[in-house]
């Protein structure tokens, strides 16, 4: 560690060195007849940018060029310079050993070589000595040894203990020698400090956004005073002279702490340890550049090396932060990340998961995004219950035991240990302290090899580092793309057992999940079949869906399954057949408690959903969120009302803010009326007796929540669980509940509503002789810009087989225009599967659109070209 240490201080050496250059070029020495052509003081300078003065600054460097010496009206400015910084940070004991520049200091000045913890009145002491002569030399090496020492900073800082009367007058007396301005100095903070400890510790917290956590946690109690530590960072850190000191201490604490935490167990002896991390993460300096190359690395490094109680703790702690503090936070990770990721070249041969400093700050990021859903709006409260019968194993599982293929996951979908330990979910959060984008790292997702990714995750081993364990970073695309990956594996898997399952017992069976239906009785057909196999044998559901339409020769290589996807979602969501209700005024559907249809229709619809998600299809389904947050465990509450019923919310909502009185202007009950499918009126109790319970202004907080557990919950119960049951049927094994937020799984199902059709064209390659450039492509996208929303919807549905964007948008097709010939009558064809558009190469722009419009109002079924 000490060679490490010397390493780390040259390199943060020439990184002031070159910040030193930098300062020359940009602000000058002071010294207006400077003769220095690099030194922005000299006459003849010509300024320049702060990117040029960078880019010169290292040249310089580089050069050994000549640097100036501060002139004296500038007095005390290079101490922020390693020349001079060195003096009290490269060598930290020089301080103890007593050899302090004494050139400007007076014989009497103290040199607080015993100081060996701060406190905010010492750090305001020190500092205005310093200020005095203009040389903080005494206080650079006081920090340093203070920072970079790890005892030191657990000491430092610490809340004040409220004192005894004696002790109050022991002190008073001890202050009596000094003069009467220190006194009040001294007894006006000591005062702030003593007397009032429930208001120093409470400051740190939030008082609004951190309530919903106080409340339900408890505040988070640490030995530390945060709001001290803020005000001597606020106060230090103005002051350039001085900044240096914390950068270069910081290099040398980091590796002691991780040693310390990896060998020797420091937290479970000393849980004040965390102050340490406590204490360095409230220097708002940490994100920038000068932090970025070592001392922040090696500090996340460090963190990251906390133990499970800790790591849990330092969440609880910065959700009582403000949201700023927290945008802080996470500004300051996501820095480093960025900077490393752009300041090398990631490929499939240099993982970007193998870099210490990004796999290090990802696992402090992951801290800050539980201390961001602690903070936000928790509803822990509502819980969906689990099904009351588990899904039945298939009948394989024997023979899979024998054949030594253990079936993975039996212990449910993974959940984070941190998560766990918190007891906490993201989806309990119904409002976060700042939105769930900030911690999605894009250029991260970028250069992120997700096929490595997922192996990595699957395999589980320490030495290798999975972002899919860290879902919250990853963008919807990537995280798409892991599971995209997680259910080919398992098709191929079941694929393999199946193989395996014909040789032992000799006979054929179908590795595929086949469906053989007839267009006019898609329902029927479909729904029978899938529920012959959710009845005998549940893991040919994991199979991958191979579609065939009765009398049509298309072959089904993605696009089949497509177009049966959306006939049945068209069947099953028609209103004449009565299983969900519809809303004219949010066009959503929700389900009919009153339907004739049993549940075995609902577990298919289920079914259905889950094997479009499995099988990469987009669904045009239009459900409220709370169908989502439902299928992630998560029961409706009122404030779902405004997504799915909001007529009766905005009702609810009135009865709320009611200012009058309820129950003599309303004269309301707690017995509700519902009508069924042929408009009969149907009364429900919201409480036994409930026509006899008039609503007051005391209860009615009681009705609306009652009311909003029937529409959403109760009145549904059947219907939904069912249907929850066949979801699950699907995707019990995949790490969907993982990845996804209830707002994604929307998105993984229905794709994209944003049609962006320029990103169409960027994306879209050509082959067979056409290139971007030819006549025909030009007049092509030309026609299809100028088409209606409904146009360009049946445009999609008639090349991709879906009118929906998938999940990034349009962009993300890869749509390939061919030749289909020369100019010719014929119309324009397509291979939905695989996104190909054949075209011929028409004479004129009239004929082509003649041509491209009927082909895609009038297209149906699969035939072979």
């Amino acid at each position: 560690f000490k060679k490490l240490s010397q390493l780390h201080w040259k390199r943060a050496a020439a990184k002031h060195l070159i910040e030193r250059y930098y300062h020359q070029l940009t602000e000058g020495c002071g010294n207006e007849a400077c003769t220095n052509e690099a030194c922005g003081s000299s006459p003849g300078f010509q300024r320049m940018d702060n990117n040029a003065a960078a880019i010169k600054a290292l040249e310089l460097y580089k050069n050994n060029a000549k640097l100036c010496d501060p002139h004296p009206s500038k007095k005390g400015a290079s101490s922020a310079f390693p020349e001079n910084s060195a003096k009290g940070a490269h060598n930290f004991s020089a301080c103890s050993n007593g050899k302090m520049n004494h050139k400007d200091l007076q014989p009497a000045r103290e040199d607080f070589r015993d100081l060996n913890f701060l406190t905010e009145e010492k750090v305001y002491e020190i500092l205005s000595l310093c200020s005095e002569t203009e040389d903080y030399s005494p206080l650079i090496r006081v920090i340093g040894r203070v920072f970079s020492s790890a005892e030191s900073l657990v000491q430092s800082f610490r809340k004040a203990k409220q004192h005894t009367k004696e002790e109050l007058k022991s002190l008073q007396a001890k202050d009596e020698d000094k003069d009467e301005d220190e006194k009040e100095t001294a007894s006006g903070s000591s005062t702030a400090m003593e007397v009032e400890p429930e208001a120093s510790a409470s400051s740190a917290d939030r008082p609004s956004d951190g309530e919903n956590n106080v409340q339900k946690f408890g505040p988070v109690e640490v030995s530390v005073d945060i709001e001290a530590v803020r005000r001597v960072y606020d106060k230090l850190l103005s002051n350039e002279k001085i900044e240096a000191a914390f950068l270069n201490a910081l290099v040398y604490l980091s590796p002691n702490v991780e040693c310390d935490l990896t060998y020797h167990n420091v937290y479970a002896a000393d849980p004040n340890y965390l102050n340490v991390f406590i204490i360095v993460m409230e220097n708002s300096n940490l994100h920038s550049p000068e932090y970025l190359e070592i001392a922040l690395p090696q500090f996340c490094k460090a963190m990251s090396k906390l133990p499970l109680p800790a790591l849990a703790k330092l969440a609880r702690l910065w959700s009582q932060y403000s949201a700023d503090q927290i945008r802080r936070l996470v500004e300051t990770f996501q820095q480093l990340i960025t900077y490393t990721v752009i300041s090398n070249e990631f490929s499939s041969d240099n993982l970007v998961n193998e870099d210490d400093g990004v796999v290090a700050a990802t696992k402090c990021l992951k801290i800050v995004y539980y201390a961001n859903v602690l903070g936000g709006d928790l509803d822990m409260d509502h819980n969906e219950e689990d099904d009351d019968e588990p899904i039945p194993e298939s009948s394989e599982l024997t023979l899979q035991e024998l054949l030594g293929e253990e079936r993975r996951n039996k212990k449910g979908p993974r959940v984070d240990p941190l998560e766990t330990e918190l007891g906490i979910r993201s989806s309990d959060c119904r409002k976060p302290l700042i939105s769930f984008e900030d911690f999605i790292n894009e250029p991260l997702n970028d250069v992120l090899e997700m096929d490595k990714d997922y192996t990595f995750f699957k395999v589980e081993t320490e030495s290798k580092f999975s972002f899919m364990t860290c879902p919250f970073i990853l963008n919807p695309v990537t995280k798409n793309l892991g599971l995209y990956y997680d259910n080919r594996i398992r098709m191929y898997s079941e694929r393999r057992i199946t193989a395996l399952y014909s040789l032992v017992q000799g006979q054929q069976l179908n590795p595929y999940l086949r469906l053989k239906v007839r267009r006019d009785h898609i329902i029927d057909d479909a729904l029978v079949r899938l529920e012959m196999i959710a009845m005998e044998n549940p893991a040919d559901l994991k199979k991958q869906l191979y579609v065939e339409f009765e009398g049509e020769q298309g072959v089904d290589e993605g696009g089949v399954s497509k177009e049966f996807f959306q006939l049945v979602v068209e069947e099953i969501f028609n209103r004449d057949i009565g299983m969900f209700t519809y809303d004219e005024s949010t066009k959503l559907f929700w389900f009919n408690p009153s339907s004739f249809e049993n549940e075995g229709q609902f577990t298919l619809i289920g079914i259905v959903l889950g094997l479009a998600i499995y099988n990469n299809c987009i669904l045009d389904v239009h459900f409220p969120m709370v169908v989502y947050r439902k299928l992630m465990g998560k029961k409706g509450t009122f404030r779902d009302l405004a997504d799915s019923h909001p007529v009766l919310y905005q009702s609810l909502k009135d009865l709320l803010e009611y200012e009058g009185n309820v129950e003599e202007d309303m004269m309301i009950t707690f017995q509700i009326s519902q009508t069924d499918l042929f408009g009969n009126p149907l009364m429900y109790d919201l409480k036994e007796g409930g026509d006899k319970i008039p609503v007051t202004n005391e209860n009615r907080k009681d009705f609306v929540a009652l009311y909003a557990e029937y529409m959403l919950n109760k009145s549904v119960e059947k219907q939904f669980k069912a249907f929850r049951r066949g979801f699950h049927m699907v995707t019990n094994e995949s790490p969907l509940k993982y990845l996804f937020r209830p707002e994604e799984i929307e998105l993984l199902i229905c794709g994209s509503r944003n049609l962006d059709f320029q990103a169409l064209e960027d994306s879209t390659e050509y082959d067979g002789g056409y290139n971007k450039d030819s006549r025909i492509i030009r007049d092509f996208w030309e026609t299809v810009h100028s088409f209606g929303q409904e146009q360009k919807r049946l445009f999609l549905q008639f090349t991709t087989g879906t009118d929906r964007a998938p999940v990034g948008g349009l962009g993300k097709l890869k749509m390939i225009i061919a030749k289909n010939g020369p100019d010719s009558d014929r119309l324009p064809t397509s291979h939905t599967c695989f996104n190909v558009l054949l075209l011929p190469e028409y004479s004129t722009k009239e004929k082509l659109t003649e041509r491209l419009l009927k082909a895609i109002t009038y297209a149906k079924g699969f035939g072979m070209l």
